[in-house]
């Protein structure tokens, strides 16, 4: 009698096609809406641009699993700039981002006071992004602390580029997330686009993975991913989430991805011959027969005309005032020995 052939199943089946049109949706819009930031900048729109234009299987995949709410028994998320997408497939409205680019008064985010792509929202455990390099890592230990203490199953979340990694920051988190005394659930996350800033990660990192730095810690997982394929990176986010909420310890996850305009608006953000994850990822739709050409051309259309119309919007909105410049800045009001509207 001939034995079985055990034939593994196909992730993208497991996903199911609901699942994939999501993704591949909310791939596209924050495509879109990057192409059009990029745009703002260079036409005098906005002032400044840095994004996550590859990083959209990715970053999708992670926004679409997390556990969203205010307080300890739901997720916190110390993000980066270039995490748009996580935003966008968690519930955040495209119209916000361009307020933020646009540095409008309507910016739910900073309120015209921050780069764009850099947010802040409390409902949702979100920490202000910082633009300084890799600091989320260090107050991540706080939140990771606070869950660690909490009967919960919530866990912190950290993404950082690949760059990044060579900061304290980084690894003061591996250190405070992996001390006996007190392990943290804390999932860091790191994108792995090939460079830091301008410099090569082949002239930067001795490790032959980012993820091997977890072998200087007892038991602690990493492993490395395919950052531009949203199903395989869907699954691996699934199964360190996992770890993390049942173990109540850290998990390092890399992501390696593409990065397909350049560092920022400071390097001229123009597009790199790179793989594209949002085309490659059509490719396997359209492969298996659950998409064509013409679905597809409609579902850019859609989203292009929706960012267009929102952008239109916020360029009729208003900047913020000049006295709102001490709005939020001390808890308990303006002390009077600072300058008011009409003072010196």
């Amino acid at each position: 009698m001939a034995e079985k052939t055990s034939v593994a199943a196909d992730p993208y089946e497991l996903l199911g096609r609901d699942t994939l049109f999501r993704v591949h949706e909310l791939m596209v819009k924050a495509r879109v809406l990057e192409e059009r930031l990029i745009k703002m900048s260079k036409s005098g729109d906005g002032f400044f641009w840095i994004g996550g234009p590859g990083e959209e299987a990715f970053n999708v995949a992670l926004g679409l699993q997390v556990k969203k709410g205010r307080g300890v028994e739901n997720d916190f998320l110390h993000l980066h700039y270039r995490s748009s997408a996580i935003l966008l497939a968690m519930g955040a409205k495209p119209i916000d981002t361009l307020r933020q680019m646009r540095t409008v008064a309507g910016d739910p985010y900073s309120k015209g006071r921050n780069f764009v792509n850099h947010y802040a929202v409390p409902e949702w455990n979100v920490v202000p992004v910082s633009p300084t390099i890799e600091t989320q890592y260090s107050t991540a230990i706080g939140t990771g602390i606070a869950q660690a203490r909490a009967k919960t199953d919530a866990i912190t979340i950290v993404n950082g580029g690949d760059g990044g990694t060579a900061e304290g920051d980084f690894h003061s988190c591996l250190v405070w997330s992996n001390r006996p005394a007190l392990p943290l659930p804390v999932l860091m996350i790191v994108i792995n686009n090939g460079y830091a800033i301008s410099t090569p990660s082949r002239d930067q990192h001795g490790e032959r993975r980012i993820s091997d730095w977890t072998k200087a810690f007892d038991g602690m997982p990493g492993r490395t991913v395919n950052g531009n394929d949203p199903v395989e990176s869907y699954f691996a986010i699934k199964e360190a989430m996992a770890y993390c909420r049942k173990s109540r310890r850290p998990y390092l996850l890399e992501a390696l991805a593409s990065r397909l305009y350049g560092h920022s608006s400071s390097s001229g953000a123009n597009r790199i011959p790179e793989a594209d994850c949002i085309k490659e990822f059509e490719s396997q739709l359209m492969r298996r027969g659950w998409m064509d050409q013409q679905s597809l051309e409609q579902i850019w259309q859609r989203n292009m005309e929706e960012i267009d119309a929102a952008h239109q919007q916020v360029k009729q909105e208003p900047f913020p005032a000049p006295e709102s410049a001490w709005e939020d800045v001390f808890s308990s009001g303006l002390p009077d020995s600072y300058p008011t509207k009409g003072g010196s």
